[in-house]
């Protein structure tokens, strides 16, 4: 992994939606619309909730929401033109801020030029898979695969060698420009061996750039093996933290951080707990006093943390499934930092507490976490340097209607943050050694101890 992904926190935001762009391409003769700048206005709003990095969805060319793309060489009009990039990547770098661009390698729109031509050119038909029973478009011949049925998102052939070039000079190309790394857009859907082909032309280049796929289900840890990505969203952290909270059973989330823990010992995943795919957490959640639980587990255990913008805010929003559904999740940000409403200011400076918490320990980001105490309402999470196992922070949580008295080994921690702002940091540490104590936790609240 990239060294400095060791240390980074992301900020994902979806560009199409947070500049109110429109929802599909414009017209050839419109003018370029530079949105980018309305994006470039929170560089230091990131900066200033504890991010090193900005994860962008899709900013190229295409027909409707970025995941159609037609040409991965061009900024979408809707968003701004070169030199917007231009200016936008050195205003990032200014700040020391990372950029990850979204990657879309497994389908590409109809408006594609060499899909455009496939009809009547056999060796552009040779970039796409074919499906004997898909339908097509006058021109296009039909019969081509389409992503996951969306009739819209036509497959490429990734065992095509042309498609392979343009993948390597896509990322080469933006990553030359001042991109960090890429996300892989459904990674899980290309082979792995695809990836590894195009890392290794493309990493002698670019050996400081960092690769994370879009893998929701399956083996992770094998998929990186055979990939050579150095990381993979880790959509089983995801699932287990909202639904452990909603159903009051914290074994599943103790199961799944068993198996992150295995994780963490080949790679280090991308961990979140909403992105531009899902529900707001705000929302998931049955019990809005279980959000700084969720983000107390995101920040106190091992991987690579990300924060979809609004987040941060508390915003809400359903995905449905249907056309259009993703438009709740995918809102458009105001002006300025200003502007938000000042309902969202206390969900705001949680993130920025736990944030900071993460950044003054940063040998979190390899944490293995264990529970010495666990039921169903209750837990103890034990987080703890690989490489100096005295090194730890214990994670308090109590979804139960009635205080508990939780049992901790709590010699040389004090209270880092909890979930009564005003409580922390609070008191000195106890004293050196592992002595058993107990430590109480409200109704519904949270605590994290540690090295102060």
């Amino acid at each position: 992994m990239a060294p400095w992904a060791d240390h980074a926190i992301w900020w994902q935001v979806y560009p199409l939606g947070f500049t109110g762009a429109e929802a599909a391409a414009l017209p050839p003769q419109a003018p370029v619309r530079h949105r980018l700048r309305h994006l470039e206005a929170w560089l230091d709003y990131a900066v200033e909730l504890g991010c090193s990095g900005l994860q962008l969805g899709p900013v190229f060319a295409s027909e409707t929401h970025g995941y159609d793309t037609v040409d991965h060489f061009r900024i979408d009009p809707r968003l701004g033109d070169d030199a917007d990039f231009d200016r936008f990547a050195a205003a990032a770098r200014d700040r020391g801020l990372h950029l990850l661009l979204d990657g879309v390698f497994n389908h590409v729109g109809r408006a594609f030029p060499v899909f455009r031509r496939a009809g009547a050119d056999p060796r552009a038909a040779a970039w796409f898979r074919r499906d004997a029973g898909a339908g097509g478009e006058a021109g296009d011949g039909g019969g081509y695969a389409t992503f996951e049925g969306h009739h819209r998102l036509v497959a490429l052939d990734h065992d095509e060698p042309a498609v392979l070039d343009h993948v390597v000079r896509v990322m080469d190309h933006w990553l030359s420009r001042g991109a960090s790394g890429w996300r892989l857009d459904a990674a899980y859907a290309v082979p792995a061996r695809f990836w590894r082909e195009a890392l290794e032309r493309v990493r002698p280049r670019h050996p400081g750039a960092w690769f994370v796929g879009e893998v929701i289900h399956g083996d992770y840890a094998a998929y990186v093996r055979e990939s050579g990505l150095d990381s993979v969203t880790q959509y089983e952290l995801w699932k287990a933290i909202w639904s452990s909270l909603n159903d009051g059973n914290l074994h599943e989330l103790a199961w799944t951080l068993d198996r992150h823990g295995a994780l963490l010992e080949t790679f280090t995943p991308l961990t979140f707990v909403g992105n531009h795919d899902v529900t707001r957490l705000a929302s998931r959640l049955a019990d809005r006093r279980h959000l700084g639980h969720a983000l107390a587990v995101l920040f106190t255990v091992g991987g690579v943390p990300s924060v979809y913008y609004g987040d941060e805010q508390a915003f809400t929003g359903v995905k449905e499934e249907r056309e259009g559904g993703d438009d709740a999740v995918r809102p458009a940000f105001p002006g300025s930092p200003g502007e938000l409403s000042p309902l969202g200011r206390p969900v705001h400076r949680l993130h920025r507490r736990l944030i900071g918490l993460r950044r003054r320990h940063p040998w979190l980001v390899r944490a293995r976490t264990a529970l010495p105490y666990l039921d169903n309402r209750a837990a103890v999470l034990e987080s703890c340097d690989p490489a100096d196992p005295g090194r730890r922070v214990l994670t308090l949580l109590n979804v139960d209607d009635r205080p508990r008295r939780l049992p901790v080994e709590a010699g040389g921690l004090a209270v880092l943050e909890s979930s009564a702002e005003g409580d922390a940091p609070a008191g000195p540490p106890a004293a050196p050694g592992r002595t058993p104590s107990t430590h109480t936790v409200p109704a519904h609240g949270w605590t994290v101890l540690g090295p102060r």
